[in-house]
């Protein structure tokens, strides 16, 4: 206790933290504004708000395009496009699921009555095991939802033969993954379907939103109908549904954060660079690194922070961080199986998890995006050299003593 009281009481620069106003992980990108602005007083204009409005059919058909895929279904947020495209597959029982990712993956099922069962991951990828994921299949498994983590994509091939092989829905949660590639093929166009997060936090966002894309002409009007309470013309119902529409400000925002995906890229592939070269000596912290041969948003800087050679935990750098106004993550602490109702339901799940449980207590995000510029990351991964530093010499004082 006496070195973390030691690194919580650490005064990097001054009494005062480094920032007066904290560096955030995920701080919203914008755009450019005034482009935004004429789409919206557009849409006035128009007193065009939502159903399916110009915008929303023009950003469906853009990402589509971009992606390559032939279906882009917009829908309000990542959370129902997940619950849609669950129920739109037919998927019942159990899903093979991974524990290390957003709650939402999970959730998205158990509010359907559909077991998660939570798979571990591979130490270096992040992405769920294949051949843990053959262990998990029973009699009542109908799918597997594999997740992108980080944008970096799962083994698919290998995913896609344990599906086909046991007669299973095989689908993706692209939620980090917009933009990004596999084998020079844009994510997006693999299993059954994909599901993008549109949220503020992601480096392209609607505000709110999320997508489901596929090439599977029936699933896509299928889901189409779904979100809109299930009707195929202006009183006519055909198919159970809710509301899961994306407005039209929402696809207005997309469409301007359309225009600077470029520049949201370059921007952050910058930035994961200087962090890369800045902390490439610093010991016991590894950066996880991108395949620069494929397409990558980079929108997210992850630590893992190894203990014994940095001579602090993941949590006590957090502090440290924290303590200057640099506001870095836990992701995903501590995994879904360790969060309720999973926690209750399967008491003994990390038994199974134990490169899940020991990643959760290494990873740490930090800040990036278009808020975030050199200075700032200089001055942040300054701190951590100098918190690693600072806890090493305080465990050599102790161990002499």
């Amino acid at each position: 206790m006496l070195i973390e009281s030691q690194l919580e009481s650490l005064a990097i620069f001054s009494h005062a933290p480094a920032f007066r106003e904290g560096l955030h992980v995920g701080r919203p990108n914008i755009g450019r504004r005034e482009r935004f602005l004429e789409r919206v007083n557009d849409m006035f204009d128009r007193r065009w708000l939502t159903n399916n409005g110009p915008y929303t059919q023009e950003l469906e058909q853009r990402i589509a395009d971009l992606i390559g895929v032939k279906h882009c279904v917009a829908m309000c947020n990542a959370t129902v496009a997940l619950e849609i495209a669950i129920r739109a597959t037919g998927l019942t029982g159990e899903v093979i699921v991974p524990s290390f990712t957003f709650i939402a993956t999970a959730h998205a099922l158990q509010w359907q009555e559909i077991t998660p069962v939570f798979c571990d991951i591979d130490s270096k990828t992040h992405n769920l095991n294949p051949h843990q994921v053959e262990k998990m299949i029973t009699p009542r498994t109908t799918g597997i939802i594999g997740v992108h983590l980080w944008g970096r994509p799962c083994d698919v091939e290998q995913l896609s033969e344990i599906a086909h092989h046991h007669n299973l829905t095989l689908m993706f949660d692209a939620a980090h993954a917009f933009g990004c590639s596999y084998k020079g093929q844009m994510i997006g166009n693999f299993g059954d379907a994909e599901v993008f997060s549109f949220h503020a936090t992601k480096f392209f966002n609607t505000f709110e939103g999320g997508a489901v894309v596929t090439n599977d002409d029936e699933l896509a009007e299928k889901m189409r109908l779904m979100k809109n309470f299930g009707f195929s013309g202006y009183d006519t119902v055909t198919y159970i549904g809710t509301n899961g529409k994306m407005s039209e400000v929402s696809a207005a925002m997309g469409l301007t954060s359309l225009e600077s995906l470029p520049e949201f890229i370059d921007t952050n592939y910058r930035n994961y660079k200087q962090y890369q070269r800045e902390l490439e000596d610093v010991p016991g912290v590894h950066l996880v690194i991108y395949d620069e041969s494929e397409k990558f948003n980079y929108q997210y800087v992850i630590l893992e922070v190894d203990e014994l050679t940095a001579q602090l935990s993941r949590n006590q750098l957090q502090k440290v961080l924290i303590a200057e106004n640099i506001l870095a993550r836990r992701y995903f602490y501590p995994g879904c199986h360790r969060m309720e109702p999973y926690r209750s339901y399967f008491p003994h799940a990390g038994l199974l998890l134990a490169n899940t449980e020991h990643l959760a207590k290494r990873v740490l995000s930090l800040p990036t995006g278009t808020s975030v510029g050199s200075k700032e990351i200089s001055v942040i991964c300054s701190i951590i050299r100098l918190a690693v530093r600072y806890a090493t010499e305080v465990r050599e004082q102790l161990q002499q003593r």
